[in-house]
């Protein structure tokens, strides 16, 4: 008996017991449904943070003083933060580093122009942040080293914040208050959107020294962006930059030195565990259905025993029932696997349809939901399902091939 007949045979005799055969294979597309959901989420939120990160620069190292609980109650050692001194001894010192950018969150204010107003985050800047950050000027220039050694009270806008001001108006050279503060607009930012949980065109950049002197009253620096020279010595330049801030601040504790791949490498770890956990709960529904699968051959040899016995008597091997049965096992849980993908794509892109409209700011630049199913899930899900059925249909093929004739001949 070729492969083609065994197939036909098989599928024969999964429909001529329809509702059998559709309970046996809901374990299996309940299995694969949930696997591929979890897939489509977990990859869908994997590729948008790679976007959002590739965006950023995954070169960029980020320097901050953050320290922990314990770190802060060490007074002796402690200190306020990072400075412009630190910013000039690591551009001075690190031979590996190549830019350098400051930068200095206000925090949230509220930036006025004659009778409107609109939500912003004062940003205190250098120029070169423009590259570091991929902060591309539609309209107007940039913070220049000039604007940074006269305090200027000058600004460039992000996109929003322009709409929100000024409409569709030309808003360079004019003036607008933020935290009490009149600043010139002398640029305006392309749309970038959201950046992870922040909204980049919602940012007001003016040069630090501004923003220090002007805006806040303190010489700290709330993080260093750097970039190294060469891509592969990320590793050596974030440890000269780390041992350059030991050396001047005395091994102080607090000092976080990491890049933005690390970072990127470990929320892909804990989406792989989520992942993980999520693909077990489809684990288990799919060994429920392997042994489902099991369970209805088991029975389906014991039905067509005679029928086994005949076969054998007009010369079919033991191979050749072997084969049959393990097919139909296989074209269980394939159907099923099949259905399983179907019904769980088509879950995954509606609860991302759905999750549009009930989460508008979404992920990064998406709303809602980002969803993703890749080739790989799809072919993997279908083979995965089918060896579930070959696996649990071993026993019962072996049993069916191993029967006497004779002996099979005399069942009723």
């Amino acid at each position: 008996m070729n492969l083609l007949r065994c197939l036909q045979t098989a599928l024969g005799n999964l429909s001529s017991n329809k509702l059998r055969s559709s309970l046996t294979m809901l374990g299996v597309i309940i299995g694969v449904g949930a696997v591929i959901v979890m897939v489509s989420i977990v990859e869908g939120a994997r590729a948008e943070i790679v976007r959002e990160f590739e965006r950023l620069g995954s070169e960029l190292i980020v320097i901050v003083y953050q320290p922990d609980r314990k770190e802060r109650q060490d007074a002796s050692r402690r200190i306020e933060g990072l400075t412009m001194d630190d910013l000039r001894a690591v551009a001075s010192q690190c031979r590996l580093i190549g830019r350098l950018a400051p930068e200095l969150p206000a925090g949230d204010q509220v930036a006025r122009y004659l009778d409107r107003e609109t939500d912003t985050r004062p940003t205190g800047v250098g120029p070169e942040y423009r590259e570091l950050r991929n902060a591309t000027v539609a309209r107007g220039r940039f913070i220049t080293a000039e604007d940074m050694e006269n305090w200027s009270k000058v600004c460039v806008l992000g996109s929003k914040v322009s709409r929100a001001l000024f409409g569709e108006a030309d808003p360079l050279g004019q003036q607008i208050e933020v935290a009490g503060v009149n600043v010139t607009v002398v640029g305006v930012l392309e749309p970038k959107g959201r950046t992870l949980d922040n909204d980049a065109d919602k940012v007001i950049l003016a040069p630090i020294t501004t923003v220090q002197k002007r805006l806040l009253g303190s010489e700290l620096v709330g993080m260093l962006w750097a970039q190294p020279r060469d891509p592969g010595q990320l590793e050596a330049a974030m440890d000269q930059v780390w041992q350059c801030l030991m050396r001047r601040h005395q091994n102080a504790p607090g000092f976080r030195v990491d890049s933005q791949q690390n970072i990127l490498n470990s929320i892909g770890r804990v989406l792989t565990i989520f992942g993980l956990v999520l693909g077990s709960v489809g684990g288990l529904a799919l060994l429920v259905g392997g042994i489902g699968i099991m369970n209805i051959m088991l029975v389906s040899v014991t039905e067509r025993t005679r029928e086994i016995g005949i076969r054998k008597a007009v010369g079919a091997k033991q191979r050749d029932i072997l084969w049959q049965f393990l097919i139909e096992a296989a074209t269980l849980s394939g159907v099923g696997g099949l259905m399983g993908i179907a019904g769980g794509a088509g879950l995954a892109f509606v609860a991302g349809a759905v999750s549009k409209q009930l989460m508008p700011h979404g992920m990064g630049n998406q709303p809602g939901i980002p969803v993703y199913l890749p080739a790989w899930a799809i072919l993997g899900a279908f083979a995965f399902s089918a060896g579930i059925g070959i696996f649990f249909g071993v026993y019962p093929a072996a049993r069916a091939a191993r029967l006497d004739p004779i002996e099979a001949l005399r069942h009723e």
